[in-house]
């Protein structure tokens, strides 16, 4: 590797830590206290799948 292969890859590095660490200060601030309910009847119905009250099938 030359000197200026090595300071790509260091580059590249610091790029794609930067990158990770400003994404998980993201998801921390915006992402990590979201809920989602999910009802089986609408999801079934988007899906155009039956649902069934009385439970999994087994």
């Amino acid at each position: 590797m030359t000197i200026s292969d090595k300071r790509l890859l260091r580059q590249l590095i610091t790029a794609v830590l930067i990158k990770l660490l400003l994404l998980s200060v993201l998801w921390w601030l915006f992402i990590r206290d979201s809920h989602v309910s999910v009802d089986p009847n609408i999801v079934g119905n988007r899906f155009g799948v039956p649902t069934s009250t009385q439970g999994a099938s087994k």
